[in-house]
Protein backbone atom coordinates (compact mmCIF):
# COMPACT_ATOMS: atom_id res chain seq x y z
CA UNK A 1 0.00 0.00 0.00
CA UNK A 2 3.06 2.04 0.85
CA UNK A 3 4.91 1.47 -2.78
CA UNK A 4 1.22 2.12 -4.53
CA UNK A 5 1.11 5.38 -2.79
CA UNK A 6 4.40 7.18 -3.55
CA UNK A 7 4.11 5.53 -6.92
CA UNK A 8 0.84 7.68 -7.31
CA UNK A 9 2.42 10.63 -5.58
CA UNK A 10 5.47 10.01 -8.53
CA UNK A 11 3.29 9.70 -11.10
CA UNK A 12 1.33 12.58 -10.43
CA UNK A 13 4.10 14.72 -9.90
CA UNK A 14 5.51 13.94 -13.42
CA UNK A 15 2.17 15.03 -15.15
CA UNK A 16 3.84 13.64 -18.40
CA UNK A 17 4.44 9.80 -20.36
CA UNK A 18 8.08 8.71 -18.96
CA UNK A 19 8.27 6.71 -22.71
CA UNK A 20 7.06 10.09 -25.10
CA UNK A 21 6.87 12.39 -22.84
CA UNK A 22 2.88 12.72 -23.97
CA UNK A 23 -0.01 14.25 -21.68
CA UNK A 24 -1.49 11.78 -18.68
CA UNK A 25 -4.62 10.68 -18.41
CA UNK A 26 -6.09 10.44 -14.69
CA UNK A 27 -9.85 10.87 -15.23
CA UNK A 28 -10.94 7.01 -15.47
CA UNK A 29 -9.73 3.56 -13.09
CA UNK A 30 -6.20 3.74 -14.78
CA UNK A 31 -3.45 6.62 -16.03
CA UNK A 32 -2.49 6.65 -19.58
CA UNK A 33 -0.91 8.15 -21.89
CA UNK A 34 -3.17 10.32 -24.33
CA UNK A 35 -0.42 9.84 -26.92
CA UNK A 36 1.02 6.53 -27.00
CA UNK A 37 -1.84 4.88 -24.63
CA UNK A 38 0.95 3.66 -22.33
CA UNK A 39 -0.87 2.40 -19.12
CA UNK A 40 1.60 4.30 -16.31
CA UNK A 41 -0.93 2.89 -13.74
CA UNK A 42 -3.69 0.62 -12.69
CA UNK A 43 -6.15 -0.26 -9.99
CA UNK A 44 -6.35 3.28 -8.22
CA UNK A 45 -6.37 3.42 -4.46
CA UNK A 46 -10.57 5.13 -3.74
CA UNK A 47 -9.34 7.95 -0.75
CA UNK A 48 -12.63 8.73 -0.15
CA UNK A 49 -14.73 8.64 3.02
CA UNK A 50 -16.14 4.81 4.09
CA UNK A 51 -19.13 6.36 5.96
CA UNK A 52 -22.46 3.90 5.31
CA UNK A 53 -25.24 5.87 3.25
CA UNK A 54 -28.63 4.78 3.82
CA UNK A 55 -29.38 6.54 0.13
CA UNK A 56 -29.48 3.88 -2.17
CA UNK A 57 -27.92 5.94 -4.93
CA UNK A 58 -25.18 7.70 -2.66
CA UNK A 59 -23.52 3.85 -1.08
CA UNK A 60 -20.12 3.41 -0.37
CA UNK A 61 -18.07 0.15 -0.41
CA UNK A 62 -18.73 -0.69 2.95
CA UNK A 63 -20.64 -3.58 4.42
CA UNK A 64 -21.61 -5.08 8.21
CA UNK A 65 -19.04 -4.25 11.12
CA UNK A 66 -17.14 -7.34 12.01
CA UNK A 67 -18.87 -9.53 14.74
CA UNK A 68 -17.77 -12.23 17.30
CA UNK A 69 -21.43 -13.91 17.10
CA UNK A 70 -20.84 -15.73 13.71
CA UNK A 71 -17.64 -18.36 13.18
CA UNK A 72 -16.79 -16.08 10.31
CA UNK A 73 -16.64 -12.91 11.88
CA UNK A 74 -19.26 -11.97 9.58
CA UNK A 75 -17.15 -11.74 6.60
CA UNK A 76 -18.53 -14.19 4.46
CA UNK A 77 -21.92 -13.40 1.57
CA UNK A 78 -24.46 -15.32 0.96
CA UNK A 79 -26.54 -16.08 -1.79
CA UNK A 80 -30.13 -14.56 -1.81
CA UNK A 81 -32.95 -16.48 -3.25
CA UNK A 82 -35.16 -15.67 -6.34
CA UNK A 83 -38.07 -15.09 -4.75
CA UNK A 84 -40.07 -12.32 -6.24
CA UNK A 85 -37.59 -12.23 -9.06
CA UNK A 86 -39.28 -12.99 -12.92
CA UNK A 87 -36.67 -15.53 -14.34
CA UNK A 88 -37.16 -18.79 -15.44
CA UNK A 89 -37.56 -22.00 -13.49
CA UNK A 90 -34.73 -23.57 -14.53
CA UNK A 91 -32.62 -20.72 -13.55
CA UNK A 92 -33.94 -20.54 -9.67
CA UNK A 93 -33.10 -24.66 -9.42
CA UNK A 94 -29.88 -23.56 -10.60
CA UNK A 95 -29.57 -20.44 -7.59
CA UNK A 96 -30.96 -22.80 -5.30
CA UNK A 97 -28.32 -25.59 -5.76
CA UNK A 98 -25.47 -22.97 -6.10
CA UNK A 99 -26.92 -21.45 -2.36
CA UNK A 100 -26.77 -25.17 -0.97
CA UNK A 101 -23.40 -25.72 -2.36
CA UNK A 102 -22.41 -22.36 -1.39
CA UNK A 103 -23.72 -22.73 2.20
CA UNK A 104 -21.52 -25.88 2.75
CA UNK A 105 -18.46 -24.48 1.40
CA UNK A 106 -18.41 -22.24 4.61
CA UNK A 107 -16.96 -24.31 6.63
CA UNK A 108 -13.48 -26.22 6.74
CA UNK A 109 -13.90 -29.03 9.20
CA UNK A 110 -16.58 -30.25 11.60
CA UNK A 111 -15.04 -28.01 14.49
CA UNK A 112 -16.18 -25.03 12.39
CA UNK A 113 -19.79 -26.20 11.48
CA UNK A 114 -20.29 -27.02 15.31
CA UNK A 115 -19.16 -23.56 16.26
CA UNK A 116 -21.60 -22.44 13.79
CA UNK A 117 -24.06 -23.75 15.12
CA UNK A 118 -23.31 -23.24 18.79
CA UNK A 119 -22.81 -19.57 17.98
CA UNK A 120 -26.09 -19.33 16.14
CA UNK A 121 -27.95 -21.01 19.22
CA UNK A 122 -26.14 -18.04 21.53
CA UNK A 123 -28.02 -15.51 19.35
CA UNK A 124 -31.46 -17.29 19.41
CA UNK A 125 -31.56 -17.58 22.90
CA UNK A 126 -29.88 -14.00 23.31
CA UNK A 127 -32.74 -12.79 21.57
CA UNK A 128 -35.24 -15.05 23.15
CA UNK A 129 -34.18 -13.54 26.70
CA UNK A 130 -34.07 -9.87 24.55
CA UNK A 131 -30.39 -9.10 25.52
CA UNK A 132 -28.55 -6.78 24.28
CA UNK A 133 -25.81 -6.92 21.77
CA UNK A 134 -23.23 -6.29 24.21
CA UNK A 135 -24.46 -9.40 26.18
CA UNK A 136 -24.60 -11.77 22.84
CA UNK A 137 -21.11 -10.80 21.72
CA UNK A 138 -19.44 -11.52 25.24
CA UNK A 139 -21.79 -15.06 25.78
CA UNK A 140 -20.04 -15.84 22.04
CA UNK A 141 -16.58 -14.76 23.31
CA UNK A 142 -17.19 -17.46 26.26
CA UNK A 143 -18.55 -19.96 24.02
CA UNK A 144 -15.22 -19.58 21.16
CA UNK A 145 -12.72 -20.19 23.94
CA UNK A 146 -14.78 -23.30 25.25
CA UNK A 147 -14.33 -24.61 21.94
CA UNK A 148 -10.44 -23.83 21.62
CA UNK A 149 -10.07 -25.16 24.42
CA UNK A 150 -12.17 -28.40 24.04
CA UNK A 151 -14.30 -27.95 27.24
CA UNK A 152 -17.72 -29.12 25.05
CA UNK A 153 -16.25 -32.38 24.01
CA UNK A 154 -18.79 -35.10 24.96
CA UNK A 155 -21.23 -32.32 25.84
CA UNK A 156 -24.15 -30.95 23.64
CA UNK A 157 -23.71 -27.62 21.45
CA UNK A 158 -27.41 -26.59 22.88
CA UNK A 159 -25.90 -27.25 26.77
CA UNK A 160 -22.34 -24.97 26.38
CA UNK A 161 -24.25 -22.55 24.14
CA UNK A 162 -26.91 -22.51 26.76
CA UNK A 163 -24.33 -22.07 29.50
CA UNK A 164 -22.41 -19.53 27.67
CA UNK A 165 -25.29 -17.07 27.29
CA UNK A 166 -25.82 -17.74 31.37
CA UNK A 167 -22.27 -16.98 32.18
CA UNK A 168 -22.73 -13.67 30.15
CA UNK A 169 -26.08 -12.25 32.14
CA UNK A 170 -24.15 -13.21 35.58
CA UNK A 171 -21.05 -11.46 34.42
CA UNK A 172 -23.79 -8.54 33.58
CA UNK A 173 -25.63 -9.08 36.76
CA UNK A 174 -28.75 -10.36 34.65
CA UNK A 175 -31.53 -12.96 34.55
CA UNK A 176 -31.42 -16.30 36.62
CA UNK A 177 -30.66 -20.23 35.60
CA UNK A 178 -34.34 -20.74 35.33
CA UNK A 179 -35.25 -17.65 32.63
CA UNK A 180 -32.48 -19.64 30.47
CA UNK A 181 -33.65 -22.68 30.60
CA UNK A 182 -37.26 -22.24 29.28
CA UNK A 183 -35.81 -21.26 26.31
CA UNK A 184 -32.77 -23.40 26.09
CA UNK A 185 -32.79 -26.83 24.02
CA UNK A 186 -31.14 -28.91 26.97
CA UNK A 187 -32.06 -30.09 30.85
CA UNK A 188 -31.04 -27.73 33.34
CA UNK A 189 -29.09 -30.18 34.52
CA UNK A 190 -26.42 -30.49 31.72
CA UNK A 191 -26.38 -26.52 31.24
CA UNK A 192 -25.37 -26.40 35.78
CA UNK A 193 -22.83 -29.20 34.17
CA UNK A 194 -21.09 -26.88 31.35
CA UNK A 195 -21.77 -23.82 33.06
CA UNK A 196 -19.68 -25.68 35.96
CA UNK A 197 -17.09 -26.28 33.68
CA UNK A 198 -16.68 -22.53 32.04
CA UNK A 199 -16.45 -21.10 35.45
CA UNK A 200 -13.81 -23.32 36.49
CA UNK A 201 -11.60 -23.96 33.39
CA UNK A 202 -11.58 -20.30 31.89
CA UNK A 203 -12.08 -18.19 35.29
CA UNK A 204 -15.20 -16.23 34.39
CA UNK A 205 -15.29 -13.18 36.25
CA UNK A 206 -18.67 -13.66 37.76
CA UNK A 207 -19.89 -11.24 40.57
CA UNK A 208 -20.36 -12.58 43.60
CA UNK A 209 -24.47 -12.59 44.12
CA UNK A 210 -25.40 -10.35 47.61
CA UNK A 211 -28.36 -10.97 49.81
CA UNK A 212 -29.10 -7.41 48.94
CA UNK A 213 -29.21 -7.73 44.86
CA UNK A 214 -31.79 -10.69 45.61
CA UNK A 215 -34.35 -8.54 47.65
CA UNK A 216 -35.00 -5.96 44.83
CA UNK A 217 -35.25 -8.87 42.25
CA UNK A 218 -38.00 -10.85 44.98
CA UNK A 219 -40.04 -7.68 45.71
CA UNK A 220 -40.26 -7.25 42.07
CA UNK A 221 -41.42 -10.76 41.33
CA UNK A 222 -43.99 -10.97 44.50
CA UNK A 223 -47.88 -11.18 43.40
CA UNK A 224 -48.69 -7.89 46.07
CA UNK A 225 -47.00 -4.61 46.18
CA UNK A 226 -44.41 -4.17 48.88
CA UNK A 227 -44.18 -0.70 51.03
CA UNK A 228 -40.79 1.38 50.47
CA UNK A 229 -40.56 1.23 54.19
CA UNK A 230 -40.66 -2.76 54.01
CA UNK A 231 -38.52 -2.98 51.31
CA UNK A 232 -35.70 -1.10 53.02
CA UNK A 233 -35.89 -2.83 56.42
CA UNK A 234 -35.53 -6.16 54.15
CA UNK A 235 -32.82 -4.22 52.49
CA UNK A 236 -30.82 -3.39 55.67
CA UNK A 237 -31.76 -6.82 57.62
CA UNK A 238 -29.82 -8.44 54.61
CA UNK A 239 -26.78 -6.10 54.74
CA UNK A 240 -26.89 -7.07 57.85
CA UNK A 241 -27.03 -10.62 57.50
CA UNK A 242 -23.92 -10.29 54.74
CA UNK A 243 -21.53 -8.74 57.97
CA UNK A 244 -22.57 -10.91 60.20
CA UNK A 245 -20.55 -14.54 60.50
CA UNK A 246 -23.42 -16.38 62.12
CA UNK A 247 -25.09 -16.06 58.72
CA UNK A 248 -23.61 -18.12 55.58
CA UNK A 249 -25.70 -19.54 53.48
CA UNK A 250 -27.30 -19.37 49.60
CA UNK A 251 -27.78 -15.28 49.11
CA UNK A 252 -31.60 -15.83 47.73
CA UNK A 253 -33.13 -17.64 50.95
CA UNK A 254 -31.04 -15.20 53.29
CA UNK A 255 -33.13 -12.49 51.37
CA UNK A 256 -36.30 -14.20 51.42
CA UNK A 257 -35.92 -14.25 55.19
CA UNK A 258 -35.28 -10.81 55.79
CA UNK A 259 -38.17 -9.75 53.25
CA UNK A 260 -40.41 -11.94 55.44
CA UNK A 261 -39.14 -10.72 58.87
CA UNK A 262 -39.30 -7.59 57.06
CA UNK A 263 -43.01 -8.20 56.28
CA UNK A 264 -43.78 -9.33 60.05
CA UNK A 265 -42.80 -6.24 61.48
CA UNK A 266 -44.96 -4.47 59.33
CA UNK A 267 -47.75 -6.37 58.98
CA UNK A 268 -47.71 -7.02 55.40
CA UNK A 269 -49.83 -10.56 54.61
CA UNK A 270 -46.31 -11.93 52.91
CA UNK A 271 -46.55 -15.52 53.77
CA UNK A 272 -43.44 -17.94 53.43
CA UNK A 273 -45.04 -19.75 51.11
CA UNK A 274 -45.40 -16.51 48.79
CA UNK A 275 -41.94 -15.85 48.59
CA UNK A 276 -40.86 -19.65 48.25
CA UNK A 277 -43.01 -19.46 45.30
CA UNK A 278 -41.89 -16.00 43.98
CA UNK A 279 -38.01 -16.79 44.71
CA UNK A 280 -38.35 -20.60 43.45
CA UNK A 281 -37.00 -21.92 47.06
CA UNK A 282 -38.46 -24.60 49.18
CA UNK A 283 -40.32 -23.09 52.18
CA UNK A 284 -38.24 -24.42 54.59
CA UNK A 285 -35.10 -22.93 53.00
CA UNK A 286 -36.67 -19.75 53.75
CA UNK A 287 -37.81 -20.57 57.18
CA UNK A 288 -34.49 -21.44 58.23
CA UNK A 289 -33.06 -18.30 57.33
CA UNK A 290 -35.79 -16.34 58.82
CA UNK A 291 -35.33 -17.98 62.00
CA UNK A 292 -31.45 -17.53 62.02
CA UNK A 293 -31.84 -13.54 61.21
CA UNK A 294 -34.49 -13.89 64.28
CA UNK A 295 -31.81 -15.13 66.35
CA UNK A 296 -29.08 -13.29 65.22
CA UNK A 297 -29.81 -10.10 64.13
CA UNK A 298 -33.26 -8.91 65.25
CA UNK A 299 -33.57 -8.07 68.89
Amino acid sequence: MASRTVQTELVASQQSCPECGGTLDSSGRETHCTDCALVVEEDQVDRGPEWRSYNREGQKRTGAPRTVTRHDRGLSADIGSAEGSDISSRRRRRLTRQRRLHGRSKFDSKRDRNLAHGLGEVRRIGSALSESQSVKEQASTFFREAKKADLLIGRSIEGGAAAAVYAACRCNGLVRMETVADVARCSTSHIWTCYRTLLTELELPIPVSLPVDWVARICSDLPLDVTPESRQRALALAEEATRSTDINGRPDGVAGGALYVAGQESDLRLTQATISETADLNITTTRRWYQQIEENIVE
